[in-house]
């Protein structure tokens, strides 16, 4: 079950907000051997380790077209509805993100720059599966990449791959799917194989160590860029004595039930509030099909009494949670007081499952406290801005004294000699 603490001094707050297995190093050491492995071997390698670590002997790490056609005869009806909606919903609200139109700019007199948005050309989407085929994500995945019009997009998802991932994949577009998880799914995506085309750009959540490869293959200095850090599943509530307790308990366990790596945190200034929650999270986690995963994730989360809701929200501010519900008589105004939040909840009737799946917001969201830093993922999150600028010679005199002066006071002649170069010959052409 949770803990709870009672108005924890300032001094506490660093610990209390510390996630569950952070800084293991044998996670990371692990990832590394996989990694290494993936490079040197290739496809050899992830057909070996997908069958020590998944027990599944893979034939083939594409999935054939046909497969992916014939995906959607394989859920039910109601399924295709309900992914059809979602699809319909997060499309709409991704696509008013991004207008795609050029912005020229006259800085000074003959002095015109811009930039130009640039799909990222080839992507990787990792989908966690094994207990919980995510096929939502490949929603929040596959709508940005597609309206952002990114070239290449490798799905790489656990196998056996669920038929509702396939589904959700045709919907976006995304042919290249394959039977591939964990930290070596990362490794394939970054480094290629014969069979798997490596991506400029890695996104997805994951468990630790998909998290860890990620970070992993970011810092080798190959140019792999990642969309961040998106590790365990987090929530963190804000209630007072207004809330329904009954509701509390399934925004929690609905985080709580993602893994036991999860981690579920309530702030309250009501001792009643947090008992009567308490109790009704034993009483609707009985009825849980993931019950002993939640119960795993329950003891490394916590129950947090203050003595105010603006220090609760000092608190969550600090903690920087992946989700934020705000179930509180001023929900409106507590929102804006909210600085590190991946996505926010506001009042009783604001599911965090709703983002999850059909609101139409991304739930691809920074965990682990970088949301201190980091935004969800968007349309953006795909594209890649190149700035320009178009100079007439009239602009370069209106700049040259500016750049001389800048260039020889940093001691780069060269820089000072481009733009003086240029003048001379324009005088001596006059």
């Amino acid at each position: 079950m949770m803990q709870t603490f009672k108005y924890p001094p300032r001094n506490r707050w660093e610990n209390l907000a510390v996630r569950p297995g952070s800084g293991n190093k044998a996670i990371e050491k692990t990832v590394r051997d996989i990694l290494t492995q993936v490079k040197k071997r290739g496809d050899n390698a992830l057909i070996e380790i997908t069958e020590e670590l998944d027990g599944i002997r893979l034939s083939s790490l594409k999935i054939d077209a046909r497969a992916i056609g014939e995906a959607g005869n394989k859920i039910s009806p109601a399924l295709k509805k309900a992914i059809g909606k979602a699809y319909k919903n997060i499309y709409t609200f991704h696509t008013s993100q991004f207008s795609g139109k050029v912005k020229k700019t006259e800085t000074a007199k003959g002095v015109l720059c811009w930039r130009k948005p640039v799909a990222v050309e080839k992507v990787g989407l990792y989908i966690p599966g094994g207990s919980a085929p995510l096929f939502s994500t490949v929603l929040m995945l596959g709508i940005p990449a597609q309206i952002a019009g990114c070239k290449e997009v490798i799905l790489c998802s656990p196998p056996p791959v669920h038929p509702a991932i396939l589904y959700a994949a045709g919907l976006c577009g995304i042919k290249n799917i394959f039977n591939i998880g964990g930290a070596q799914a990362i490794g394939a995506m970054a480094y290629g194989t014969a069979t798997i085309a490596a991506a400029d750009k890695i996104f997805g959540p994951g468990n630790a160590y998909v998290t860890a490869a990620k970070q992993l293959v970011n810092c080798e200095g190959t140019g792999i860029d990642i969309d961040m850090p998106a590790g365990p599943s987090e929530v963190l509530i804000i209630a007072d004595d207004s809330s329904n307790p009954a509701f509390i308990a399934a925004d929690l366990l609905s985080q709580a039930e993602h893994g036991t790596d999860s981690q579920v945190i309530l702030l309250s200034d009501s001792t009643e509030l947090i008992n009567r929650t308490m109790l009704e999270v034993n009483i609707q986690l009985e009825y849980l099909p993931r019950k002993k995963l939640a119960s795993e994730a329950l003891k490394k989360s916590r129950a947090l009494l203050f003595k105010s809701l603006n220090e609760a929200m000092a608190f969550s501010n600090l903690y920087a949670p992946e989700h934020l519900i705000l179930c509180c008589k001023n929900a409106a105004e507590m929102a804006g007081k909210v600085i590190n939040a991946g996505s926010v909840f506001i009042g009783n009737y604001s599911p965090e499952s709703a983002g999850d799946y059909a609101s139409g917001t991304n739930h691809t969201l920074p965990t682990s406290g970088f949301a201190r830093t980091l935004s969800g993922i968007s349309v953006e999150s795909f594209i890649k801005y190149i700035s320009f600028q178009k100079i007439s010679r009239t602009g370069l005199e209106e700049l040259a004294e500016t750049i001389e002066t800048m260039a020889e006071a940093e001691q780069l002649t060269g820089h000072k000699n481009a733009v003086t170069i240029r003048l001379k010959k324009k005088r001596k052409q006059l």
